[in-house]
C-alpha cells in the first residue's frame, strides 16, 4: 500500500538530527521526498520507500 504523502505535511521520524527535533515538514515529492527540520532548517532528500519506513507518525496534514 502506498502512502499518502502531501506538500505541507508535518511528519514525525523515528531518527532525529543534532537540534533534537523529530519533526519534519514536507517540501518536495516525487520518486524522491524533500523534507525540512522544524528546528534546524536541515534539508533532506530520501527515497520514497525510506521516507515511508522512517515516518512514525503525522503531526498535521499539508493542503
Amino acid at each position: 500500500m502506498v502512502m499518502e504523502i502531501r506538500l505541507g505535511d508535518v511528519v514525525r521520524l523515528k531518527k532525529k538530527p543534532p537540534c533534537g527535533s523529530y519533526e519534519w515538514q514536507v517540501v518536495r515529492l516525487g520518486a524522491d521526498i524533500g523534507i525540512k527540520c522544524l528546528g534546524c532548517q536541515r534539508r533532506v532528500l530520501l527515497e520514497r520507500s525510506v521516507f515511508e519506513r522512517r515516518v512514525k507518525a503525522f503531526v498535521s496534514r499539508g493542503e
